[in-house]
């Protein structure tokens, strides 16, 4: 069996200018990076205002474990099995973060015959996007510490500076550094790293409408306190304008294609579990006006990635689902089913039945956005007869759609009926509605995610969380949408709780303000802004061939 890259670079794929074509896209709207990728420029938007909006799917999944799950690949299949079907219709994901690929959990555009093209670069450095968003944010920094050194007009107080420098890479030893240490007029003070793709920058280009819109949220976005607690933005320290010449080409989304040729836009790449998890509403309104169909996932399990992707980006996007699908695999039912990960190729339908409480709970997620849902079986080579028609029972005992996707390994044939399913699917009535109207106070929101979502019974603070929250009320932003950084491993904040836990409390350690974004960052439990990599990081064994192969990528 091949490798993803193996299949990938095997491919040599349709120029893109002619998969633009497909989609009606003229070559007037592009601009190459070579022959395989392009920016639309934004004046496509103009051209584009008045055609009405296709429908939208949504991918996302049951809560991951490290066997993977193939929320990506599951994407990528339904894009090719829509194609298949003669529909018209175009992918949305987000760009992969060098932090993951070079770390445990690899890259972010699908695998075996259902990938997007060349994977190898947008898994790298792609267009430049992930640089720009690095730059954008690190220049708030170094403006941020020059006005410190330079005699700090705006009285700005060392310890309460909010904005974080980042970087596009997993690196525990930066998540609390110190810095200024040398020079008499430097002011010495802790600093603290994201990794980029969890920066406000990120978030914000994510979810602005266009270059101005995006503007104006770097504008009003707060990066410290004075000493008597006035609010400073970057605004105030007049360089908002050039954090937006930064990003004057990063906001515009990228064209590549499936391996079977199809659209597919790759435009922003915040995580799940500590930013809102989807990719840029440019990205998706751009293809809701050229598709009857979009496909885009949302990160991690649907108590993260679909919840933020239903209560933050939806309402900033002005769109709406019409199709939920939901991933699971019978590896993941058994692992929160008790079983080791080093025993999930074995049958075990008992451990399966007990995995199904995690279903269960996703599904009563789901439920509360009224959304036509598919439960999508990807199907790996381990899976038994048994263990799938035990999972077909149980769905359909529960009268929610079910189809099996087996396009890691058929490419668009192994998702024709997940593709027919889903057309199906938004025929039907969706209401798509929100977790809360958002006038809640912020507590109220947090505590209506962590009970109708988490299935918590409470939600604890920390002493410095409740001091913020205060701060928050007094700055009136209440307002401000919830973000919750959480983990991914669990429904709770608890990372070894597999399965469906009941009856906890969540914890809230701090709250991160991010006016730019509108919303307010809440963490709970350990969760951290800068991951770090493994033991035996994917950095120690990826390598290029004479011939320009890479190797051991994935």
């Amino acid at each position: 069996m091949k490798t993803d890259v193996e299949i990938a670079q095997s491919s040599q794929g349709l120029p893109i200018r002619e998969v633009a074509q497909k989609i009606g896209i003229s070559e007037d709207f592009l601009e190459f990076y070579g022959s395989d990728k392009a920016k639309l420029k934004s004046t496509i938007s103009t051209q584009l205002t008045n055609r009405p909006s296709g429908n939208l799917i949504l991918v996302t999944a049951m809560t991951p474990t490290k066997a993977g799950e193939g929320k990506s690949t599951t994407t990528v299949g339904l894009v090719d099995g829509l194609a298949a079907l003669n529909q018209k219709v175009m992918g949305c994901l987000r760009e992969p973060s060098l932090g993951p690929v070079f770390g445990v959990k690899g890259g972010a555009t699908g695998g075996g015959y259902a990938q997007v093209i060349p994977m190898v670069d947008i898994n790298l450095h792609f267009t430049g996007d992930m640089h720009a968003i690095t730059a954008a944010n690190n220049l708030v920094s170094a403006v941020i510490d020059n006005h410190l050194y330079q005699g700090n007009q705006l009285n700005i107080n060392p310890n309460q500076i909010l904005w974080r420098r980042c970087m596009d890479m997993n690196d525990r030893a930066l998540r609390t550094v110190q810095v200024s240490l040398e020079g008499k007029k430097s002011i010495a003070r802790e600093d603290h790293f994201n990794i980029t793709v969890a920066s406000p920058m990120m978030a914000m280009l994510c979810l602005s409408k266009d270059l101005q819109d995006f503007k104006q949220r770097v504008q009003k976005s707060i990066v410290a306190f004075t000493y008597n607690q006035k609010p400073i933005t970057i605004q105030d320290l007049g360089c908002a304008g050039s954090v937006t010449v930064l990003m004057k080409d990063a906001i515009k989304p990228n064209l590549v294609q499936t391996l079977e040729g199809n659209p597919v836009l790759i435009h922003g790449g915040p995580f799940a579990n500590i930013a809102h998890g989807s990719n840029s509403i440019i990205a998706t309104r751009t293809a809701l006006k050229l598709a009857d169909y979009v496909v885009t996932e949302a990160g991690f399990g649907s108590d993260l990635g679909a919840q933020k992707f239903m209560d933050i980006t939806c309402p900033a996007g002005d769109f709406k689902p019409n199709a939920v699908v939901l991933v699971v695999t019978i590896r993941a039912l058994k692992m929160h089913g008790g079983m080791m990960y080093e025993d999930l190729k074995m049958e075990n339908l008992e451990a399966l039945q007990r995995g199904f409480s995690n279903l269960e709970q996703h599904l009563r997620i789901l439920s509360n956005y009224q959304v036509p849902v598919i439960v999508a079986l990807n199907r790996f080579t381990s899976d038994t007869q048994a263990e799938i028609n035990a999972a077909q029972l149980y769905c359909r005992d529960n009268a929610v759609d079910f189809e099996i996707n087996e396009s890691w390994e058929k490419g668009s044939k192994g998702s024709i009926a997940l593709a027919q399913s889903v057309v199906k699917a938004c025929s039907k009535p969706s209401r798509a509605v929100r977790l809360f109207t958002g006038d809640e106070p912020i507590q109220t929101k947090i505590l209506i995610i962590a009970q109708r979502i988490y299935g918590a019974q409470a939600v604890s603070y920390s002493e410095l969380a409740l001091s913020q929250l205060e701060q928050i009320h007094s700055l009136g932003l209440d307002q401000l949408n919830v973000c919750i950084a959480k983990t991914q491993s669990s429904l709770s904040d608890d990372p070894k709780w597999l399965g469906k836990p009941t009856g906890f409390t969540l914890k809230v350690s701090a709250l991160h303000l991010s006016v730019g974004s509108d919303f307010v960052v809440v963490v709970a439990g350990d969760m951290m802004t800068m991951p770090g990599l493994s033991k035996d990081p994917a950095a120690c064994h990826i390598d290029i061939l004479e011939d320009g192969t890479v190797i051991g990528l994935f």
